[in-house]
């Protein structure tokens, strides 16, 4: 039997976490809220969930700062951003501070749910090689089983999400994935019509991939990415 999934719900908004509490219930997970940021880290060190849905704007700590404290004990839990519709820059810092997600106010349950699964299925083990065994593209090298990446032998430190989109274009060694490939292949979802968000990560991974090495990632315009071994 398999223990269910813990989700924290941080919000200043009771009624908002109750509902949102009540809904991840019924899909068979446990939820637990907390409404300050303060709050939010301790439970997050205390019970350690398996994902966290995290408001922005919170009366203390604003939600990058709890996203930092959390992060730096438990690295491993994916973060749900909470924005304001209008909020571009926040969900743009959410995504580069290490966030794996968000959703705009209001928003359905039913979206809550779907990018949580999403982000879920990013923490159970993924299609590959065998544990234990690399992929090897180049001097690249992708070891799952310990989440390491290393490249000429020095090692690279990625996020989560980063490392489950490197794994995948590995997996597809000279073959172009277009963006909705990507976003359903990493994401478990469709975006819809977010596809920027690829692009943000595909520069994140060639900044720390290809930076002052001959490239390795390559957009194929019009069509989407792949990954080859470096000329």
């Amino acid at each position: 039997m398999t223990t269910p999934r813990r989700i924290l719900v941080v919000d200043d908004e009771p009624d908002l976490v109750e509902v949102l509490c009540g809904a991840l219930r019924y899909e068979g997970w446990q939820a637990r809220g907390a409404a300050t940021g303060r709050a939010a880290v301790a439970a997050a060190l205390d019970w350690a969930p398996d994902a966290v849905v995290l408001d922005m704007m919170l009366p203390d700590l604003d939600g990058l700062a709890v996203l930092a404290r959390i992060h730096a004990e438990r690295p491993e839990v994916r973060v749900l951003f909470l924005t304001a519709r209008d909020a571009v820059e926040d969900r743009i810092a959410g995504i580069t501070a290490g966030g794996d997600d968000y959703v705009t106010k209001p928003f359905s349950l039913a979206e809550v749910v779907a990018r949580l699964r999403g982000l879920l299925r990013r923490v159970e083990p993924a299609p590959g090689p065998p544990p234990g065994e690399a992929l090897v593209l180049g001097d690249l090298v992708l070891v799952e089983s310990a989440r390491e990446v290393t490249r000429g032998g020095v090692p690279i430190e990625l996020s989560p999400t980063e490392f489950a989109l490197l794994q995948h274009l590995m997996s597809h060694p000279r073959q172009v994935l277009s963006k909705a490939q990507l976003l359903d292949a990493v994401w478990s979802y469709d975006f819809g019509g977010r596809a920027h968000v690829v692009e943000l990560y595909i520069s994140y991974l060639r900044k720390k991939i290809d930076a002052g090495r001959p490239p390795m990632i390559h957009t194929v315009r019009g069509a989407g990415y792949l990954i080859k071994p470096a000329p």
